[in-house]
């Protein structure tokens, strides 16, 4: 199960809030034992972008071999 304050990758995009497919969280709350999660999305200056309750197969933790990636948000 993810951990409260893990890095968590989107793994789906949510148009809605200009989010993307890889895109990268952080849990700042666990729903259901872990079926859901409160995700803070963040811009690198730490301004909050968006804050989302996810089910538990829209993201997954973070790896060792990730690579961040910037990019501009481009809300719909």
């Amino acid at each position: 199960m993810i951990t409260e304050h893990a890095s968590v990758v989107l793994t789906e995009d949510i148009p809605t809030s200009g989010l993307e497919a890889g895109d990268v969280g952080v849990v700042v709350h666990i729903h259901r034992d872990g079926k859901a999660y409160e995700v803070e999305f963040m811009s690198l200056d730490g301004g909050t972008l968006a804050i989302h309750t996810l089910e538990a197969w829209q993201l997954r933790e973070a790896r060792s071999r990730d690579v961040p990636h910037v990019r501009e948000l481009l809300a719909a």
